[in-house]
Formats: C-alpha cells, structure tokens, sequence
C-alpha cells in the first residue's frame, strides 16, 4: 500500500511511526521534518520526537545540494532512488544509506517520505539469504554454482582488462554502472570516481572547440532511446586533467524483455591516426611541391636544351681571353655575385655558364632570366612565383626563377632592362637571401648566387637615376669584361675555322678550309655583331658555298653590308674618338638601316637581328629605348 492512500496531506501522521524501516516525511519546500519513526531515531541515535520541526537537510552533512536535487526529481517523477547519502550516528559513525522516496498527498504538495536503509545491514541479510538458500539446495550445488559464477566473473574481467579499447556501461539515466582500465587510462578516471555520474556531463559536456554539447544531441543516450546501435566516426572526449583527444565509438543499447535499460559504449583514441593522416597530407603537400619544382625544372632544362647556343668553349689565345680566364678562375671558387659587362655577341652567358661549371654549385642548374624578354607587369611572378589566384590568369602555383636556381646559380642576361620599380625587391633578395611569391604572405629562404649581364653602361644609369645604384654596388661585387672581337683579331682564325667545321656538320656540307685570303678579309671587318654575328656569316656562306668560300665583306671602314636604298651612307667609327650623341646617333641609324633592308621585320633568318648579329629580344630592346617604330619600316599596301 501507497503511502498517497494512508495519509491525506492533513491527516495524522502516526502512521509513518509503524514502518518497518527508518521513515523521514519532510516538507521539501520549507525543509522542514514533518514527522520521523522509531526506526529512524534509532539509526540517528536520538529521541525521533526531537526531530519533528526540525530543518532535514543538516543531517546529510555537506550533501545538501544533492538532497535538494533528489527531492526535486522526486517532486517531478512522483519517486526517486539513490546510493549516494550518509548519515552520521550520535556516537560519530557513519550510515551508508540506500533511500527510496515518495510523493505524499496531492499534485501541490511539496511532502516527500524518505525510507532509508543501512547498506551494510541490507548486504548480510542478502548474504544470509543467499546462504540459507544454496544451503536449503544442498552445499554441492551452491559450490557449483558459487564457482560457475566466479568463473564467469574471471572471464569477463580477463576479457575486459585485456582489451585495447575503452569500454563503459551506463543506465537508462546515463549514469556510469562500469569501466574498463582501458577506459580509466585513457580518460584519467578511476572506475569508483565514475561510478552513478553522469558521464555525459564528465567525459563528453562539449565539442572540441569548447562549445556546448546538448545532452538531447548526444548519439550514447540516442542508443538506448531509439533502441538502435548508434557509429560516431570522430567525436570528442575530455579526461579528468582537462585535456581533450579525439575519439570513434560505438554505442549499443542493452535491452531487458525488449525495453532499453541503458548502453555499452566501446571508444577508442583516434590521435595517432589523425596525427599521421596530417602528416601524410603534409608529406604529399611536400611530394606534390617538389613534383611541381621537377617539373618546372624539367621544363627549363628542355628549353635550355633545345635553345642556341652559339659556342659552348671558350676559344682564342688573345691576351683579352687570358685574362677573362684568370678571372673566371679567380671567381668561379666563390660565391661572390658577378657582373658581366660586354656588347651584344661578346659571349657574356658563355662566361656565366664557365664560371658556374667551375664553381661549388656545378650540380645545382644555372638558371637563365632574360630580363628584356619579360613583360613589365610579369617580372616579379617570372623572378619570385606566383599562388594560385593572385591575379587573373593565374590558375597554378608557379615557382619562380630565384626558388628554381636554388642551391645553383641565377643568370640575369641584360640586366639594366630590369624595371626600377622592381629593383628595391631584387636588392632584398640579394641582401637578405628571402621572398614572397606574389600573393603568399610565406617568406621563403634561398641559397643562389647571382651572375648579372648587360651591355649597357650601368655607371651612367645610375647617375641619369634609371638604375638603383645599392644594385649596382651589389650586382658588381666582381666585374669582367666581355671584349668584343675588334679588339681580339688574333682570336678570328681559331673561331672562324671552329664555327666552320660546326656549320658544315650541321648543314651535311663538305669540309671547308680557311684560306689566308679568307682570314684577311674576316680580320678586316668591323664585327659590330662580334662572335655572334662572325657565327651567323659562316653559316650563311657554308650554306651558299659551292666547293669553296666567297666571304663578301664590307671594308674595314664599314660596319654593315651597302645597300641599293637612297638612304644616305650611315657614319661608322673610323678609330677617332665620339661623343656619346654620336655614338647613339651612329646606332640608330645602323639600325634604320636594318629595318629598311629587312622591310621592318625583327625576327626569322632575313629580319633585321639576324643581318645585325644580335638576339631578337636585344634588338626589340633597342628599339623600344630609341623609340624606334620596326612597322614604319615595313612596305607599304596598296
């Protein structure tokens, strides 16, 4: 019988002393001590009329928000039942208790009756009762079934312990019923500091990043609420330090005749396995890097090789050579920059390209930059790279030049075409050995060094404030000289006869020989082309050739062939010194005279930089920098 049908909320409460267990009925909203029986005094050790009136909670010692929860849950489910108060007796021991509790009177009535049980006494009357039991079915049988039960105790803690992975139990409330060490180990719980604790609120409350994990969200209790077997791929589990690791689970209801009563959960730490995920991401970051660099790398090598190079050694016995080469040998050892000045056709890449071959870096590549081939708005993508998306167009990280010729050397042919707004990021790169690739706030670190070329008098840009003069002073650490081949005659017959024997190769031709008339007239030209254009008139006369040489020349006072236009005759240098006017206007009329016998072409066999000797991309630069038109030149449509 019920306690609601022995008593109405203003009925006597005599009632309650004729309990068999200790019995409190308390007025929950004014803590307060309605009534308490015999049985209740006695496990106090006082008279149980002195606890009549009396507030209830400071028998619990320092379990008073416990007891205001306990009642209020049994306020709200109309009963409630816990393990977790102790009492104190008058002589100073403590009273372990199991309470039951009860809503007393109508649905207002804040009245709660509390019946409390000694556990130790509860534990020997089960024990005497399991005893009397196996005893009354015969003491063969209770040993059986006494070491059954051991046996299967000792499987299950074998099993237990010998498991990798956490394991816990909770019950329908999500309170801990029992853990694994596996579990204690990895949360820093001890199974007795978990047990009848929500675990949700101890090990699970949030998410990684610290925000709120609602316990209506969480897929452990959805388990025993749906009844259904519930697979996380990668959760959140906090341990009792404080810190957090990543965790798999998997949350399985147990089931008592088809009703949920609560969940195994079985996790494991997934740390290692993310941790050597990130690091096989950064691993294929870095492959992919490096296949990107290869390629890049391989790509260059590709054009390099497929490029012209008009002589691969150095050849002549001229004092001019011997001194380059002293030079190169003085150098080539260090990795001091190098500033390579000479006209156009000199062989200034064939020094970069000897003094990097006899350096310290030979293994690494030289890395050539055309400066005056580059557009304006591209150099610092061409020089330094680029990210995906830093400006339209570019769909692709790029590597850039600095970053390729990395642990090598870099070869910045006609340097002086460099924009001065340009220079300053150059400069850095040279003091300070790091960049950015344009759009990437990543600054990079680089071990090149740097051989700069030009055929330009950089002292005098500097001064007209064209070129940055810390450039200058940093580019021209060591300076040689490319002579030009009117200063270096003695040289003509050795390249001559050298390119001679290419030509005729590389054209399936006869062998041609020199003759000393052949030699006479070479010597006598001017060579305002120099090595480049004495290259370009062998191959021109060996595939003409009929059996022997024609060489047709102009004279030692001309610096290019006649021509049947009626443009005046342009001036030449005669051996008198010029000014620096003259030696402009002398230069642009030789190229006037280029593009009116080239009919304004620049490029292919016939166009005016191969009659000149020089590169396209050199002429092209000439001509932009005397703002001379090739189109002007070329004839007019009908």
């Amino acid at each position: 019988m019920s306690p609601e049908t022995i008593i109405a909320p203003t009925a006597t409460t005599n009632w309650i002393d004729h309990l068999p267990e200790a019995a409190l009925l308390v007025d929950a909203g004014q803590d307060l001590i309605v009534a308490a029986n015999s049985a209740m005094g006695r496990m106090l050790g006082t008279d149980r009329q002195s606890l009549a009136g009396t507030p209830c909670t400071p028998l619990f010692t320092d379990q008073r928000p416990q007891l205001i929860a306990f009642t209020e849950e049994t306020l709200f489910r109309s009963h409630a039942w816990s393990r977790d108060f102790i009492l104190k007796h008058r002589d100073g021991h403590t009273v372990e208790l199991e309470i039951s509790s009860s809503r007393v009177g109508e649905a207002e009535s804040q009245n709660v009756l509390l019946l409390l049980r000694d556990r130790r006494q509860l534990r020997t009357l089960r024990e005497r009762h399991d005893a009397n039991h196996y005893h009354r079915g015969g003491l063969l049988e209770w040993r059986r079934v006494e070491e059954l039960f051991k046996d299967m105790e000792r499987e299950n803690q074998l099993i237990l312990h010998a498991v990798g992975e956490g394991i816990y139990g909770v019950d329908a409330e999500g309170r801990t019923t029992f853990a694994n060490p596996a579990a204690e180990r990895m949360l820093g719980w001890r199974i007795d500091e978990l047990m009848g604790r929500v675990i949700h609120r101890v090990v699970h409350h949030s998410h990684a990043d610290g925000s709120l994990y609602p316990l209506k969200e969480c897929p452990i209790y959805a388990a025993f609420r749906d009844a259904s077997i519930k697979r996380v791929g990668e959760d959140w589990f906090w341990r009792k330090d404080g810190t957090g690791f990543p965790v798999e689970y998997t949350s399985t209801p147990i089931l008592d005749n088809g009703h949920p009563v609560g969940a195994v959960v079985v996790f494991r730490d997934i740390s290692p396995r993310l941790q050597a995920q990130k690091e096989l991401q950064k691993a294929l970051e870095e492959v992919e890097s490096l296949k990107h660099r290869l390629e890049m790398e391989n790509a260059y090598l590709q054009e390099e090789l497929s490029a012209e190079y008009h002589f691969h050694e150095i050849f002549g016995q001229s004092e001019a050579i011997k001194a380059i080469v002293r030079r190169i040998g003085m150098v080539a050892p260090t990795d001091a920059n190098v500033l390579v000045t000479g006209e156009s056709g000199t062989g200034k890449e064939l020094i970069a390209r000897a003094i990097h071959q006899s350096s310290t870096r030979r293994e690494r590549p030289l890395i050539r930059v055309n400066c005056a081939a580059i557009p304006k708005d591209l150099f610092e993508s061409e020089f330094f790279g680029h990210i995906k998306g830093a400006f339209t167009g570019a769909i692709n990280d790029r590597v850039g030049r600095f970053e390729l010729a990395d642990g090598g050397t870099l070869f910045l042919d006609e340097v002086g075409e460099i924009p001065l707004e340009l220079q300053g990021k150059l400069l850095r790169v040279l003091q300070d050995q790091q960049f950015e690739r344009v759009g990437e706030n990543r600054t990079r670190a680089v071990d090149v060094r740097v051989i700069a070329a030009t055929n330009r008098n950089l002292k005098v840009e500097v001064q007209e404030k064209t070129f940055r003069e810390d450039l200058y002073f940093r580019l021209n650490v060591f300076p040689i000289e490319s002579v030009p081949l009117r200063r270096r005659l003695e040289d003509i017959p050795i390249l001559a006869q050298e390119f001679l024997n290419r030509a005729c190769q590389k054209f399936n031709r006869p062998a041609l020989v020199l003759r000393e008339r052949d030699v006479e007239t070479l010597k006598a030209y001017h060579w305002p082309g120099n090595v480049r254009e004495l290259e370009n008139v062998i191959e021109r006369q060996v595939i003409t050739a009929d059996g022997r040489l024609d060489l047709d020349l102009p004279g030692p006072d001309s610096g290019a062939r006649q021509t049947t236009t009626q443009t005046p005759p342009a001036r030449h240098f005669n051996g008198e010194l010029m000014t620096e006017k003259e030696l402009r206007d002398l230069e642009k009329q030789n190229l006037t005279r280029a593009l009116e016998m080239s009919g304004g072409r620049v490029f292919g066999d016939d166009g005016a930089a191969a009659l000149l000797g020089v590169k396209p991309t050199t002429l092209t630069s000439r001509l932009k920098k005397l703002r001379i038109e090739p189109k002007d030149f070329q004839p007019k449509r009908a």
